[in-house]
């Protein structure tokens, strides 16, 4: 089998590796790849928004699967483009997608299914959201409907805040068309899980719960990042709640999805707040989160390849395994800035002494310089690591991260504390 994976990142670098592990694979693109990807795999200069050029590579290369990493060309479409042109490409369409690329439509199809949801009112004037925040008080949420690259949702702890949130999506549009509405909603309490379930033909499986960390200082300071870091299974999402969260969540979404004329294929991936009322779904991602899937690959016992293959065809196998009592952790070394401006074309040292049988380097923002690596984007590296338990994996994690040598590097201490 030929496999095409589209993107650039760390979850891209991880897909990848799961994928080259497969005995179902002859040969394996990743486009456009980085460079950690290039060790192996064949890097393909194709960006990830060009759906186009994509369909036309995989058409005359003749790929029997294409696993598309970031959500813009899920919403734009690529899943459609290649299957007009008999590419099976794994990934919802352009219709389905919208419960990433809008989150007007999200929060109302969660509220005509019945999935459990914040409270929430969509804005198209500012000053009109502004009054209602007035109204609530604080802390409140304000979201862009658009696609935001991960930066448009904003947990206002003032008043001050969240008017100020108002002005930069709606007035200054700092995030384009994605600005043209947004939803406010209630801040609710509780404990963030990522749920992620592979779909298709109207079946899920749910893999392990995991859990991110979004800010980019110790204890959850700061301002939000792509995610420093992660670790999974979550230990208090024991079997009754991965079993309510299946029904109330993923099967809803997918009956409801189908009953729409959308019906939904591809990873399902729902950030759940864990309150005390019960789990309540803070946002739908079409796509594998980062870093999630770099502490999901290895908890994968099954053929990933051969899962995405049948989930892009319209089923889903009926044995899904995965390595019981084993846990992941993945730690993130981003560039001294990081989200803010930052240096690129740094050295980048020390990565040749980490991966070994339980422990792995899966790049984020890395480039082949004239010699050797460099930077090239905000996060740089995630090392993960797994085992028996998660104390163990997460020092196995930290012991590569301290491995890892270039300019102003950064990385957050407190991965996985909260679970500890």
């Amino acid at each position: 089998m030929k496999v095409l994976v589209v993107g650039s990142g760390g979850r891209e670098h991880a897909l990848a590796w799961a994928a080259r592990k497969s005995r179902e694979i002859d040969e394996l693109f990743v486009a456009p790849g980085n460079g950690g990807t290039a060790a192996i795999a064949e890097n393909v200069p194709i960006p990830s928004d060009d759906i186009d050029a994509l369909a036309d590579f995989a058409a005359e290369r003749h790929v029997d699967l294409t696993i598309v990493g970031p959500e813009a060309p899920l919403v734009e479409g690529i899943v459609d483009r290649f299957e007009s042109v008999g590419r099976r490409c794994f990934g919802p369409r352009r219709g389905a997608a919208r419960l990433e690329g809008s989150k007007v439509f999200a929060k109302e199809f969660m509220r005509r299914n019945g999935i459990p949801t914040a409270d929430f009112v969509v804005f198209d004037d500012a000053g009109s959201a502004k009054a209602h925040i007035r109204s609530k008080g604080a802390p409140i949420v304000v979201k862009a409907d658009g696609l935001a690259a991960g930066k448009g949702a904003i947990v206002a702890r003032t008043v001050e805040e969240a008017e100020k949130a108002i002005d930069e999506i709606m007035v200054e549009k700092q995030f384009g068309p994605a600005g043209d509405k947004v939803v406010i909603e209630a801040c609710l309490e509780g404990d963030e899980v990522s749920i992620h379930a592979v779909c298709g033909g109207g079946k899920a499986v749910l893999l392990p719960s995991s859990q991110d960390h979004k800010r980019i200082f110790d204890n959850d300071k700061g301002p939000n990042t792509g995610g420093m870091g992660a670790y999974a299974p979550v230990p208090f999402v024991r079997d009754d709640l991965r079993a309510h969260i299946f029904e109330t969540v993923v099967m809803r979404t997918l009956r409801g999805m189908e009953a729409e004329g959308a019906p939904f294929a591809g990873v399902l991936y729902a950030g759940l707040m864990i309150t005390s009322e019960g789990p309540r779904v803070l946002e739908y991602n079409v796509r594998f989160g980062d870093p999630e899937t770099q502490v999901l690959v290895p908890l994968v016992k099954s053929d990933l390849v051969k899962l995405l293959y049948e989930s892009a065809g319209g089923s889903i196998p009926e044995k899904v395994e995965f390595h019981t009592g084993r846990c992941a952790a993945t730690v993130v070394v981003a560039s001294g800035g990081y989200p803010g401006s930052y240096g690129k074309g740094l050295s980048v040292e020390g990565l040749e002494k980490i991966d070994d049988d339980t422990r792995v380097v899966f790049h984020a923002g890395t480039k082949k310089g004239p010699v050797g690596l460099v930077t090239s984007g905000g996060r740089v590296v995630a090392v993960t690591a797994w085992g028996n338990d998660l104390a163990g994996a997460l020092d196995h994690a930290y012991d590569g991260v301290n491995m890892v040598k270039f300019e102003g590097a950064y990385w957050r201490k407190d991965i996985g504390k909260r679970a500890l």
